[in-house]
């Protein structure tokens, strides 16, 4: 069964009529109370035909949309899937550029500014604030994914879905974050980033991506504390649900390289095995993009660098994803979703320029939220469509529990903040059911989204405005904080964020879920189980 909080919490929002809501419907933040009041009728009528259409689909293929979506870290809108783009970067994205042309391209995608917070976001539909997981894990992070959040994996296995996890999950190493106990079937996942593999060692250390790993470096004449040093760390396991997990390489520079290949290889297999079961699938596939070490790398693009040689396997491994789905004649139903989970890291080297935008991993600014992103279903999503509608990462919980009949799964006891944009997939441009964004940066609300507009809570100028006003439209990259010309913003502004903060209010933010790390995984090394222990004896959470 879903997990489920124990406490429902009143519907009822203070001070604001149009926030109280119908206990059997999905709680989403206030604004989105608002569109509905305006445009709920017509959104009603619309779900009628699109009820009638996804019907049509599940009689002819005789079961509901198999659902994929691959994503990896840091591109910003712009770094792939654009020709005229490549060509200023100096690396090629050949399928990816075809997936854009063959289907959607987002230009408003939004996610949260890094990337534990956006796979969270995407997982369970909330903004990476409310479940605790606002901040980038590195390892041994002792604290996960808590239990009691609802996954999409969740939603679509009770709505009879098969649901696989590989490559990059990043949501923590305590057990009760594990993807195969999140509601996956089967699994193989990074605990955390991909920084350790490709630069806690020797080399790192001599490239001065890591200062201090290794012995070479630590303190010689005053040295006093010689157990001062780096703990061991669980790199990649897998598990099946209601299993234990087994650790599969330990973690070092070449066995990394081969994970990117075996994620790759395990995608693939699944797609195979599924697609000749009765039953529909949903594959999350967020691969490890990252290799930052130039050693052993067989670079061939003209940018010249590691990242670049990480982007053009991507899109190769993204083309073999499509290519396996039309081999296995399943393509025309299933929708494919490929998109970054957050800007460019700005400290690595060729991999921190904007093609469009200011910002990177971690901002509030457009460059850090606002991610490449496509969509692929042939026969239903039109060819060529350009999507310039507001879309987040949240929306895709909300609309593939749809997409699967899994709704009334969706709990009705805390804040979704994803919206269902099934008509997007289905109509195209114009269509989007939300036209607000309230972006976070760890704990902070950094800035709100309204429109075209942004107003930035954090920052700016404080003894005069405050806060920075932006017409993104005019000043995409966030150049020039303007205040006069939005002097009659300041007060829609001020209300819109009230009301997010009363329901905050109501519906608490959960608090981040800390325990002991690597507990679950079988087969433990020496190194690992030295931090357990070291853990449990100092902050006393053994169990």
């Amino acid at each position: 069964m879903i997990k489920k909080k124990t406490t429902l919490l009143s519907l009822f929002v203070l001070g604001f009529s149009a926030l109280t809501l119908n206990a059997q419907k999905i709680i989403h933040d206030a604004e989105q109370a608002i569109l509905e009041e305006q445009y709920g009728n017509a959104w009603a009528k619309q779900d009628k035909d699109i009820d009638k259409k996804l019907k049509k689909l599940e009689k002819r293929f005789g079961k509901k949309p198999n659902i994929v979506h691959i994503m990896w870290d840091d591109n910003s809108f712009g770094e792939v899937g654009i020709p005229v783009f490549n060509k200023i970067r100096g690396y090629d994205t050949p399928r990816l550029n075809k997936m854009g042309q063959d289907g959607i391209i987002f230009t408003r995608m939004y996610t949260e500014p890094s990337c534990t917070p956006t796979r969270a976001a995407c997982l369970t539909g909330r903004l990476a604030v409310r479940s605790g997981m606002y901040t980038v894990a590195f390892p041994p992070e002792g604290a996960g994914l808590p239990a009691e959040e609802v996954t999409i994996a969740e939603i679509l296995s009770e709505a009879g879905y098969s649901t696989g996890f590989f490559a990059k999950a990043h949501q923590g190493d305590i057990e009760e974050s594990y993807m195969h106990n999140q509601g996956f079937d089967e699994a193989q996942f990074s605990l955390y980033n991909q920084f350790p593999p490709i630069f806690w060692h020797e080399s790192g250390q001599a490239g001065m991506m890591t200062i201090g790993y290794t012995e070479s470096m630590t303190e010689k004449k005053y040295l006093v504390d010689k157990t001062w040093r780096p703990y061991g760390y669980i790199m990649d396991v897998e598990g099946k649900k209601g299993e234990k997990a087994k650790e599969t390489l330990p973690p070092s520079l070449e066995n990394y390289r081969k994970l990117i290949d075996i994620h790759q290889e395990k995608a693939l297999d699944f797609i195979k095995r599924k697609a000749k079961e009765d039953k529909p699938f949903y594959l999350a596939y967020w691969p490890n993009m990252y290799d930052l070490n130039r050693n052993g790398l067989d670079i061939t693009a003209s940018n010249g660098s590691p990242y670049s040689h990480n982007v053009e396997r991507l899109d190769r491994h993204i083309g073999e994803i499509l290519d396996e789905l039309k081999k296995q004649g399943i393509s025309e139903n299933t929708l494919v979703i490929a998109m970054a989970d957050n800007g460019p890291m700005t400290e690595a080297p060729a991999a921190m320029y904007q093609t469009v935008f200011s910002g990177g991993k971690g901002d509030y600014r457009e460059g850090g939220i606002r991610v490449a992103a496509f969509a692929e279903w042939p026969g239903v999503i039109e060819k060529g469509t350009i999507v310039g509608d507001i879309i987040t990462c949240h929306d895709l919980f909300t609309t593939f529990a749809r997409l699967g009949g899994g709704t009334k799964y969706i709990p009705r006891d805390r804040i979704i903040d994803g919206i269902d944009q099934t008509a997007v997939f289905l109509y195209g441009d114009g269509q989007s059911r939300r036209d607000y964004h309230h972006v976070y940066t760890g704990p902070y609300h950094a800035a709100t989204i309204k429109q075209q507009y942004k107003r930035v809570w954090l920052g700016g100028r404080p003894g005069l405005v405050k806060n920075d006003f932006y017409d993104l439209y005019q000043d995409p990259k966030e150049i020039r904080g303007m205040m006069a010309q939005f002097l009659w913003a300041w007060g829609p502004f001020d209300m819109m964020k009230k009301r997010h903060d009363l329901m905050n209010e109501k519906y608490p933010f959960t608090p981040t879920r800390h325990g002991v790390p690597f507990e679950g995984i079988t087969n433990l090394r020496p190194e690992s189980l030295q931090y357990q222990k070291t853990v449990k004896n100092t902050f006393n959470t053994g169990k």
